[in-house]
C-alpha cells in the first residue's frame, strides 16, 4: 500500500509540475527571460537566476540596454552562492565590455571586494589580494569622478595593512629563531612598502631591539631608528618606552610617559 501511495504521488506531482527544473528555453525573448532571472533572484534562487542572466550575457548583443544589468545581476547571483571567483569575473567582463556603463565603477569594485574576500588571512598566498588591489586601482585611474573612490581607497588601505601584516609575520618568525638578517629584511619591506600601516611602527620597533641584540649591537642603526619612530610617532608609548634618550635626557622623557 505504501508503495502504490508513492507511485500515486509521484505521479500527481510529475503531472502538475512539482518537479519542474527552470529552463532559459522557455522564455522566447530576452526581456522574458530577464523578467524570469530577477523573480528568481527577488526568490533567492541563485542558480535558476544564474542560469538566466548566464545566457542573456551569451545571447545579447553589446548595445543591449539589458547587457550591463544581466552580467551584474550574474556576478551578484554567484556572490549569493559563494562562487567568488566567478563573481568577479562576471563583474569584469562588464567593466571590459561596457566601460562607459553607469555600472562599470561598480563592477570594478565589487570584482575587488570578491577577489579580496579569498584571501582569508595575511599568511596565505597573497594572489587574490593582489587582484582585488589590481581593481581597486583601476577604479581610482579609470574613474576618477566616482563616488566610490573613497571607498576604494578604504579598501587599498585594508589591503595594505595585511599585506604589511604578512611580511610583519615573516620578520617575527626570522626574529624568533634568531635569524636577524632576514628578519631586518622583512621588517625594512614594511616600512619601505606600507609606511603608512601600524605594521610598519610594529616593524621598527623591533629592528630597535634587533640592532640592540648583544650579539650584533648596532647602536648607531639603533638610534637612527629610534630618531625616525620619535620623529614619526611622537606620542606613542610603546616608542617613548623602546627609545629613552641616553642617561643625560632620561629624566626628561619618563617624565614626559603618560
Amino acid at each position: 500500500m505504501r508503495r502504490q501511495s508513492l507511485l500515486v504521488l509521484l505521479v500527481a506531482c510529475a503531472a502538475t509540475g512539482c518537479f519542474a527544473s527552470f529552463s532559459v528555453r522557455d522564455y522566447p525573448t530576452s526581456t522574458e527571460l530577464y523578467t524570469a532571472g530577477m523573480a528568481k533572484f527577488r526568490e533567492k534562487k541563485w542558480n535558476d537566476a544564474a542560469l538566466a542572466f548566464e545566457r542573456l550575457t551569451l545571447d545579447l548583443p553589446t548595445r543591449d540596454t539589458l547587457l550591463p544589468l544581466a552580467q551584474w545581476y550574474l556576478g551578484k547571483a554567484r556572490l549569493a552562492r559563494d562562487e567568488r571567483l566567478l563573481a568577479a569575473q562576471a563583474f569584469i567582463r562588464l567593466t571590459e565590455t561596457l566601460p562607459d556603463d553607469s555600472l562599470a565603477d561598480d563592477a570594478l569594485l565589487a570584482s575587488g571586494r570578491a577577489y579580496g574576500s579569498l584571501w582569508k588571512e595575511a599568511s596565505l598566498d597573497p594572489q587574490y589580494g593582489l587582484l582585488a588591489q589590481t581593481q581597486f586601482r583601476l577604479l581610482q585611474g579609470v574613474y576618477p569622478n566616482s563616488t566610490l573612490l573613497d571607498t576604494a581607497t578604504n579598501e587599498l588601505q585594508r589591503l595594505d595593512e595585511q599585506f604589511a601584516a604578512k611580511d610583519y609575520e615573516t620578520g617575527s618568525h626570522y626574529m624568533r629563531r634568531k635569524a636577524f638578517d632576514s628578519a631586518i629584511l622583512y621588517f625594512k619591506d614594511v616600512v619601505r612598502n606600507w609606511p603608512t600601516s601600524d605594521k610598519a611602527r610594529q616593524a621598527m620597533l623591533r629592528m630597535v631591539e634587533i640592532y640592540r641584540q648583544p650579539l650584533l649591537n648596532y647602536k648607531e642603526d639603533a638610534a637612527e631608528m629610534c630618531d625616525a619612530l620619535r620623529a614619526a610617532f611622537p606620542t606613542d608609548r610603546e616608542v617613548m618606552t623602546t627609545c629613552l634618550l641616553p642617561t643625560s635626557d632620561s629624566t626628561s622623557m619618563t617624565a614626559a610617559l603618560p
